[in-house]
């Protein structure tokens, strides 16, 4: 039934066939809790906790099951990845025993571990992944499968992010990106909200107003940027008056608080100039695309349908925030919506043209 798509049925019939069987007949439980958690993945249903994943991969590990344990860790794993957990995913993918494995199964486990990895910008680990996944998958002679890593592949090399300085803009693959954070250069990092250089970091995702001033300091570097500019850009104040000065002072030196070690923020005769300490330059990592719905349509274009109460969850944000940002993704033809009411679900074409890795939710910051 959920090969057909018809995944309701698929669940209703999961869960009756669980409690169908008795004490006696864990195993067994335990295999139908696993699959009605792939099909819940399936449906993006995000609700509720994984305690009950986590008793049936136990129980599978214990009857010497270690496909299904697999294949409920991997299902865990990707769950975490999607809330943009990657700590907790990654604590999962840690350690698993492959032998004896079908290779269709390591290859989809494989690609779990690259996703992380990828996820978190360690390259040569998702590269070592891959590599895996390709090996296991030749072996499983799924077209498929094989497709869906070659794919994987293709992600190394698309563009991933900008590089803004004050001279232009050029595109970042996931490699360079990692490149740049690893350097000394001070990057203020739009992709995730913080201001990085090494293993320094400050976050401002929290902060929109400090993040809007930093962004415009670290855009004009090494110019200063005006004060009604910095006005427009913090404040969306067209017309500034003394009330928005008072406030810009205000705001510049609590930016200049949280980012100290990191740059000073010097004041000039029309506004402010940032000044990284020791002799860093200055750049700008931005999404391949501009706007706030950048994560939005990342998840969307997963080919998954998606609920707006998941989608929430996995951003983290309210649901009546995710329904103003689809009707307006709607209105310009960039997601459209299936069903009725709670059933609604909502779709976007892939974004072929770069990789979404940087556009993803993850609540803590990668390195």
């Amino acid at each position: 039934m959920a090969q057909l798509g018809e995944h309701l049925r698929a669940r209703d019939l999961l869960q009756r066939a669980a409690r169908g069987f008795g004490s006696h007949e864990e195993l067994s439980r335990a295999r139908c809790v696993v699959a009605e958690a792939e099909v819940a993945l399936v449906m993006r249903d995000l609700r509720g906790s994984t305690r009950g994943l986590t008793a049936a991969m136990n129980t599978l590990e214990a009857h010497a099951d270690p496909a299904n344990a697999l294949h409920a860790r991997v299902i865990a794993a990707r769950r975490f990845l999607l809330l943009g957990r990657l700590n907790d995913a990654k604590s999962l993918l840690e350690g698993y025993d492959t032998r004896g494995l079908p290779a269709t199964l390591l290859a989809v486990a494989e690609l779990t571990v690259a996703e992380l990895a990828l996820r978190s910008l360690q390259m040569g680990a998702a590269q070592s992944a891959l590599s895996r996944a390709r090996s296991a998958a030749d072996r499983a002679q799924v077209p498929a499968l094989s497709a869906e890593v070659a794919d994987a592949f293709t992600t190394l090399h698309r563009p991933a992010a900008r590089r803004i300085t004050a001279d232009g803009e050029q595109s970042l693959c996931l490699n360079e990106v990692a490149a740049l954070l690893a350097s000394n250069v001070l990057v203020l990092d739009a992709c995730r909200r913080a201001l990085r250089a090494g293993p320094m970091l400050r976050m401002l995702a929290r902060r929109p107003v400090l993040f809007a001033l930093a962004r415009a300091l670290a855009e004009a570097w090494p110019r200063d940027v005006d004060r009604n500019s910095l006005i427009a850009r913090a404040f969306a104040a067209r017309r500034p008056n003394e009330t928005h000065r008072a406030r810009l002072r205000v705001e510049v030196g609590r930016l200049r608080a949280l980012i100290s070690g990191l740059a000073q923020i010097e004041a000039t005769e029309r506004g402010f100039v940032l000044e990284p300490v020791a002799a860093r330059t200055v750049a700008v990592l931005a999404p391949p695309i501009d706007g706030d719905q950048g994560a939005l349509l990342a998840l969307l274009s997963d080919g998954a349908a998606w609920s707006t109460s998941a989608l929430a969850l996995a951003l983290n944000a309210s649901q009546r925030t995710i329904q103003r940002a689809l009707v307006d993704l709607e209105a310009a033809k960039r997601v459209r919506s299936i069903g009725q009411t709670r059933a609604r679900r909502w779709l976007s074409p892939p974004l072929t043209e770069f990789t979404t890795i940087l556009l993803l939710p993850a609540s803590l910051p990668f390195v």
